[in-house]
């Protein structure tokens, strides 16, 4: 409990004129709820008796009245507007600004931290988790007025019929020995219910990202089944807190009116007695009765304080990552192709999260340099590293020991934003937003229509885009869909073009088209004025033929450089890799020329 309102207090805090705004609003309404009481016993002594005694009443009697019911009733429901608007904008503006702070933790946080934390657990901080955590800032203005009114009730009631006072005052105390024992029970169930809304958010996040997979391979009942089994230990988790709560909520919807019948009771004897009168019974019992809403926004806050502490303590786990990438001061104002430069660069990925298992080791004293202009191919088997060095030469990740270097300066030294602005990646795996042709080349960029075609046609893509119904304003819709595999890697790579970067790496970027159009790409971009330094993963004869120098990888290190014909005289490996490569290129080919045959 005292976490949870350390929580709350956090949001206050940040948002304490508008908070202020919705407690004025709430004390308000609970100001005008104690006088709403003693109008009743006013009216009830001033009129009500009296017409009883003389049988009739008179329009004076009735209209003073309704005019203070009235003009209460108005001064509450301007305390309720106030504070349900006040508080909903307080709620709304703290999911709102710890969203946005999450994201742009992810943002700042390398390549590395996210891949060691499931993508559903980062999609549940960023919604459910912050939503989890201010949820509660909306009954807390009412519940925070209904102490000002419990103050303003103590003391009206005191001087009221102290002994009536004493009777309903038990109620306080039991209420809040309810919720401790509430509190301590509920917050386990719901740190396990958050849990699992993250895993079941990752599940379901997965199959939709694996639904090719999940299709072609018929795993769409094993997917269902995965997803269910989860599902049912969230409804399982779920019910657990609803069945505590439905336990406490009706103990609190109860104590109030409890109150209420031990004030009759004992108010009762006390007007047989002579020592209270009719009004002072009415206005404490109507007092009573209309406490036991506002004393309810006590438990809404109350029994949401574990909800808040998970919340809480999940978007922390966040914001309060460290490994961000930090940035000098160095801007690079140069033109024309940039020098690379690698040296003793090491790199190893750590473990998820939940995962005791030690780093694993990918690259390890990588060296070599790339003079400006110059292209380059980084060739080596599977597993040897190329993708992670490629991620280094674009400062996706750092290495851990060793730097990277361009125009003789360390990455880590060059200033926020400086490097985007000079080296471009196209990576296997090219990513699409459901937007134009010219959306997915810009990316928002201020680039105008020339430019954007100049892009396409270095990247054999001018054709095809021209063919499409709109051309330029095509939508390719989600990931790409509408278009293939080379397609898709051709826009990424004008994406890369337009802005004409001075070091483009190629992370096998052109490996889903045909022979023929890759090397029209490739001839394109080494005879265009580029003004680019090229560094290429590749593993067909045809592209690395075209680099004016190859450097050979294998267990994260650089064994050998040099020219295509000079490393397939000298390095056996790489001479196995490109002539099996191209050995089942001509296979394939011969198969496909049987069967036309045939």
């Amino acid at each position: 409990m005292a976490r949870g309102l350390r929580v709350l207090g956090h949001g206050i805090a940040e948002q304490w004129r508008m908070f202020t705004f919705a407690v004025v609003g709430s004390a308000l309404f609970g100001a005008m709820t104690v006088a709403s009481a003693f109008v009743m016993g006013r009216v009830t002594v001033d009129t009500i008796i009296p017409a009883f005694e003389r049988g009739e009443t008179t329009t004076g009697a009735l209209a003073g009245a309704a005019a203070l019911i009235l003009g209460v009733a108005l001064l509450k429901v301007i305390g309720i507007i106030g504070r349900r608007v006040a508080a909903g904008i307080v709620q709304y503006r703290l999911q709102a600004s710890y969203r946005r702070r999450v994201v742009r933790q992810y943002l700042r946080l390398p390549l590395s931290w996210h891949q060691r934390h499931p993508t559903g657990t980062l999609l549940s901080n960023a919604n459910a988790d912050v939503e989890a955590t201010w949820y509660v800032m909306a009954p807390l203005p009412f519940a925070c007025g209904t102490l000002i009114m419990l103050a303003i009730s103590g003391v009206a009631l005191i001087l009221t019929d102290p002994v009536l006072a004493a009777v309903g005052f038990v109620v306080f105390p039991v209420i809040f020995a309810v919720n401790v024992a509430y509190s301590r029970r509920m917050s386990p169930r719901m740190t396990r219910a958050q849990q699992l809304r993250a895993e079941v958010s990752e599940i379901a996040h997965e199959s939709f990202d694996g639904a090719l997979v999940v299709k072609t391979l018929g795993r769409e009942e094993d997917e269902t089944a995965r997803f269910a089994a989860r599902s049912r230990e969230l409804r399982d988790a779920m019910v657990r807190v609803g069945q505590l709560r439905g336990l406490f909520d009706p103990i609190m919807e109860a104590l109030p009116t409890i109150g209420t019948l031990a004030v009759l009771l004992v108010g009762g004897i006390r007007l047989r007695s002579g020592d209270t009168s009719v009004g002072d019974l009415v206005s404490v019992a109507y007092l009573f009765s209309v406490l036991a809403m506002p004393v309810r926004a006590i438990g809404w806050v109350l029994g949401d304080l574990p909800r808040v502490v998970v919340g809480w303590d999940r978007v922390q786990n966040v914001l309060r990552a460290t490994g961000g990438q930090e940035y000098g001061a160095t801007t690079l104002t140069g033109t024309g192709p940039a020098t690379l430069g690698v040296a003793g660069a090491g790199f190893a990925y750590a473990p998820p999260v939940d995962s005791a298992d030690p780093p694993v080791p990918v690259l390890a004293d990588v060296t070599f340099d790339v003079p400006a202009g110059r292209t380059v191919a980084l060739v080596g088997p599977t597993g040897s590293g190329k993708s992670t060095l490629v991620s280094l030469l674009v400062r996706l990740v750092d290495p851990d020991t060793g730097a990277v270097l361009l125009e003789n300066t360390d990455l880590r030294g060059l200033a926020r934003g400086t490097l985007a602005g000079q080296a471009a990646l196209v990576s296997q795996a090219t990513f699409l937003f459901d937007d134009t042709v010219r959306g997915n080349v810009t990316l928002g960029s201020d680039l105008d229509d020339e430019r954007v075609w100049e892009a396409l046609r270095l990247a054999q893509a001018d054709g095809f885009v021209d063919a499409l119904p709109d051309g330029l304003d095509t939508r390719v819709g989600e990931r790409g869909t509408t278009l293939s595999g080379g397609q898709r890697q051709r826009l990424a790579l004008a994406r890369a073009l337009a802005r004409r970067p001075r070091l483009l790496v190629l992370d096998d970027a052109t490996s889903s088209v045909d022979p023929s159009v890759e090397a029209a790409i490739l001839g394109g971009l080494r005879s265009a004025d580029l003004g680019a330094t090229v560094v290429v993963v590749a593993y067909r004869q045809a592209t690395i033929g075209l680099a004016d120098e190859v450097v050979w990888i294998e267990h994260g290190r650089v064994l050998a450089r040099g020219t295509h014909t000079e490393l397939v005289a000298s390095t056996p490996g790489y001479a196995a890799l490109v002539n099996a490569y191209d050995d089942e290129a001509d296979r394939r080919k011969d198969l496909v020329e049987q069967d036309v045959t045939r």
